[in-house]
């Protein structure tokens, strides 16, 4: 390509950064750096595919540095130690490329892997935790639920913790299901009245939840970027009592996450500190993915 004809040497670099940084799909960043070597440079010197992610995932404060588990990426070498400059952005750029890029393929419905406690169980384990990965009302001819502890304050909250399928997981929508009970008198509906979620010290918007016995679907203002596998489903108020004990209980048919999880070749690892690091594994790469679900 001419130097005349060259969009960044035209442009200067301020403008072409600002003209980039729009951009909003990490495959065209990907596409500008394979023009021309001169662009590519330009794409890595700016650090434009990591500013992307953060722009993507603005609440990742704790992501602090990159490692290659087994230092290779497409025939380059980096040794975990070697902080000279232009090698630490090709190295970035190259693992934020991939992630990005791993975790925008598509979306799943599966990105719980077990469901692990709840603040309260009224019978163990027939109404446990473990019913809500269950997409039905019956499983084995026997009504399947999560159930709550009888309280006689109505603000009492709830708390179901779950395991992701993976350290790192990219949430947009969290599913959850109020359970009927069709053998009490007047087949009432064991909802609450507003559900929030939490991943680690993050708190999410609070949603409100209508009675009804129907999955409902709470999308995230933003797709949340959560690493550490832990994601906590917060049930506040609640709306029914039972007729045997005039109790308050919130009784959860099904809980599911929609989201995206990251290529095998993507892990990360928890520090002391709190802070993490990215691990990147090629020879994960090419193991097989899980189905994806629409």
């Amino acid at each position: 390509m001419e130097a005349s004809s060259d969009f960044v040497e035209l442009l200067g670099p301020d403008l072409s950064v600002k003209i980039l940084t729009c951009l909003e799909d990490p495959s065209d960043l990907v596409r500008v750096s394979a023009v021309s070597i001169s662009w590519r440079q330009f794409v890595i010197a700016n650090g434009l595919i990591m500013q992307l992610w953060h722009r993507m995932f603005p609440d990742v404060s704790s992501l602090d540095g990159i490692f290659e588990v087994k230092n290779m990426i497409d025939g380059m070498e980096f040794k975990a130690d070697d902080s000279t400059g232009s090698t630490r952005l090709e190295r970035d750029h190259r693992v934020y490329a991939f992630l990005t890029r791993g975790l925008t393929s598509y979306t799943r419905k599966d990105c719980i892997l077990d469901a692990i406690c709840a603040s309260s169980t009224d019978n163990f384990p027939e109404e446990s935790i473990k019913n809500t990965l269950e997409p039905g009302d019956f499983v084995d001819h026997r009504t399947s639920y999560w159930s709550s502890k009888g309280e006689s304050d109505a603000a009492v909250p709830e708390t179901l913790i779950y395991r992701l399928a993976a350290r790192l997981c990219v949430i947009s929508e969290i599913h959850v299901k109020p359970y009927q009970a069709y053998f009490q008198f007047g087949f009432p509906i064991y909802s609450c009245k507003a559900m929030t979620s939490m991943h680690g010290h993050m708190l999410h918007q609070e949603f409100p939840m209508a009675q009804e016995n129907r999955l409902q679907k709470f999308k995230l203002p933003e797709p949340v970027f959560c690493i550490g596998e832990i994601l906590k489903v917060e049930l506040l108020g609640r709306v029914q009592t039972q007729e045997t004990d005039g109790l308050y209980y919130i009784c959860i048919a099904h809980v599911e996450v929609v989201g995206r999880l990251p290529l095998p070749a993507f892990d990360v690892k928890i520090l002391e500190s709190g802070k993490c690091i990215l691990e990147y594994n090629p020879d994960a790469a090419h193991c097989s993915s899980p189905a994806k679900s629409s």
